[in-house]
């Protein structure tokens, strides 16, 4: 039997302590009754929780590597560069409740039409389909978000969090990139690669926090949580 227990220190996120002994992150499914990827599934008393899969999802991952700057929260707001088909995206719908707002921004038409039923059975869940280079082009999102999430397969990935981090991120809010090497430059040796995405990133306004290999849930990436602006 799995047992599931919250985290003290974040708030919406829950431990599946799996029968094996390891344990995985899950979230309180916001849609009960449903699944996005054919995720694990535990009832417990009158909840149902969500067990995120590492493999699945670069975000859960970095919790089991060990993230520090965890910023999502009941009531926030975010913006989602790359939300795909919704697997990530939607356990960040869960951490952020009824209450929140993430804005998913998808560039392919294919992965757009899940994305779109999955924000279905979300009301927090706001699906923008737009190209994460050009942010001017979704200029209508109302407001500045507390997080900005990326996971976009492009060979200026710290460019593009800059760039949209001016337009809406505030001050003070947290950044998380999830940098693949070989997207980038498939010759060039990942860790040269690593550190000039991170320059790119200090140099233009951002504090790194947590910096970490995903191996062995995804490989040739590292994974960057930042803070942004002045308020630090």
């Amino acid at each position: 039997m799995i047992d599931v227990s919250e985290d003290k220190n974040r708030p919406g996120l829950f431990w599946a302590h799996m029968d094996v002994g390891a344990k995985r992150p899950a979230t309180m499914n916001l849609a009960p009754g449903t699944t996005v990827y054919n995720e694990q599934i535990v009832t417990k008393g009158r909840s149902e929780f969500r067990v995120w899969d590492p493999y699945r999802s670069k975000l859960a991952a970095a919790l089991l590597r060990g993230l520090e700057a965890f910023a999502f929260a009941p009531r926030i707001s975010v913006l989602y560069l790359g939300a795909s088909s919704g697997t990530t995206a939607s356990h960040v719908s869960d951490l952020l409740g009824l209450e929140g707002r993430l804005y998913c921004v998808e560039f392919a038409p294919r992965v757009m039409r899940d994305l779109v039923q999955v924000c279905a059975t979300r009301k927090n869940m706001i699906p923008i389909m737009a190209d994460a280079r050009y942010p001017e082009s979704y200029r209508q999102i109302p407001e500045l978000v507390d997080v900005l999430y990326q996971d976009v397969a492009q060979p200026n990935q710290a460019k593009i969090l800059v760039e949209n981090a001016k337009r809406f991120l505030r001050s003070g809010g947290t950044a998380y990139v999830a940098i693949k090497a070989r997207s980038i430059d498939v010759a060039a040796k990942p860790t040269r690669i690593f550190s000039r995405e991170e320059k790119t990133l200090t140099q233009s306004g951002f504090t790194v926090v947590d910096r970490f290999s995903l191996d062995p849930f995804s490989a040739d990436h590292v994974f960057l949580s930042a803070i942004y602006g002045e308020n630090l």
